[in-house]
């Protein structure tokens, strides 16, 4: 006779296998910028700053390998995994503040293998850019960065996140940029971030 239990357990773990996989070869965001909004509304100004940020990072860590990641310009500088993680930090933080809710920063640990970290932190920046695209100045007037740290919790405003976070993410993208080149690594030569293309891909 056989044992039900046993075939609720394999039929679990196939289930995991299969979102696994398809979690995996899921197709990241960002390969090319997304089509340009038709105005200039404050929220798509934003908007477009994320998405430049997030064909950038795309790029700038497509194809890492082991040695990349473990390389740091001098001994008390980052690593490229840990520009990395840095990055994906900020990205919660970038992703949060147009609802105004609190980072955390136990809810977010960074100790995750180097494909995970990179698309959770495109995904971050896509669905942030959703986020903020189309909002008025009075929108935007309504998000907050807020930290919080036990119970207490510090409150900036929207423009904290645009020469904070956002400035921020750009800067270090750049960095690994420059870092996976002297790893001998360098990025793909065909990225484009003014027009948000590659070409041949």
């Amino acid at each position: 006779m056989k044992n039900p239990y046993f075939n609720t357990i394999s039929l679990i773990f196939l289930l995991l296998t299969i979102t696994s996989s398809k979690a995996q070869n899921m197709e990241l965001p960002y390969k090319e910028i997304p089509a340009q909004p038709t105005t200039y509304e404050p929220g798509n100004l934003v908007a477009r700053m994320i998405d430049g940020l997030g064909y950038r990072f795309y790029w700038a860590t497509e194809g890492l390998t082991e040695k990349d990641l473990a390389y740091k310009p001098s001994e008390d500088g980052r690593t490229v995994l840990e520009t990395l993680e840095h990055i994906y930090t900020m990205s919660n933080n970038i992703l949060l503040a147009p609802d105004a809710q609190p980072f955390e920063k136990a809810l977010f640990p960074t100790n995750l293998p180097y494909e995970e970290l990179r698309a959770k932190t495109l995904q971050n920046l896509q669905a942030a850019s959703g986020k903020v695209s189309g909002k008025s100045a009075e929108d935007l007037e309504k998000f907050k960065v807020i930290f919080k740290r036990g119970e207490q919790e510090s409150e900036f405003a929207f423009w904290n996140l645009i020469n904070g976070m956002i400035s921020d993410c750009i800067y270090h993208t750049g960095q690994i940029t420059l870092m996976r080149r002297a790893s001998g690594n360098p990025q793909n030569p065909n990225v484009n971030p003014f027009l948000g293309q590659t070409k041949g891909d």
